[in-house]
């Protein structure tokens, strides 16, 4: 995809994100619903949970604008779990059209990515509803008394030598150091998520 195709792109599938979806001060939803790890393993939002808040991101494999940020969803994932923070990342995608973000590929994409955090398959696709998240990537930060104090983009550039603002990084740090998130709300860009079929 050449850039002039991603930036109209990007402006088309912006969303604001006060405008669907949680509202801050929630509480996070289906957090006791059990999801597949990368490593095998039965993982729930509570299991994952930090003493100093959790991060939820919705995230998968294939997505352009996943792969322009996952190195620093990675970056930012590990240094919130030092910090206290749990940290778990939620692929909610059918692989039947895009076969990449199917289990051996996810587990193949968290080693590469140095992941110390669950990497997990909801496999209805019930957990994203219940979120009301529609992008990849998408990041629900919550603070040590599980209410709701950031949810939007990663940062504001696809282009990591072109950031000027980290919103999810200086999110995490004021959760940790128990002050008001400076920007709780910000405007991202992402790929629909491919939600499998209700049965």
């Amino acid at each position: 995809m050449n850039k002039g195709s991603f930036v109209a792109l990007a402006a088309l599938m912006t969303v604001a994100a006060s405008a669907f979806g949680l509202n801050i001060g929630d509480k996070a939803p289906s957090t006791s619903v059990k999801m597949k790890g990368v490593d095998g393993k039965e993982v729930s939002i509570a299991d994952a949970a930090g003493k100093e808040g959790t991060l939820v991101v919705f995230s998968c494999n294939h997505c352009p604008f996943v792969k322009a940020w996952q190195d620093r969803i990675a970056s930012v994932g590990n240094a919130a779990k030092s910090k206290g923070v749990g940290v778990i990342v939620i692929n909610s995608n059918d692989p039947t059209d895009y076969p990449e973000d199917n289990f051996a590929e996810m587990q193949k994409r968290a080693q590469q990515l140095g992941f110390t955090f669950p990497y997990v398959v909801d496999a209805t696709s019930d957990v994203a509803r219940a979120f009301d998240a529609t992008r990849t990537p998408e990041a629900f930060l919550f603070d040590k008394d599980g209410k709701l104090v950031y949810h939007g983009a990663i940062d504001d550039s696809k282009e990591a030598n072109q950031v000027s603002k980290h919103f999810l990084q200086d999110a995490v740090d004021a959760a940790v150091a128990g002050k008001a998130v400076p920007v709780a709300e910000t405007k991202f860009v992402g790929c629909g998520i491919k939600f499998r079929a209700k049965t």
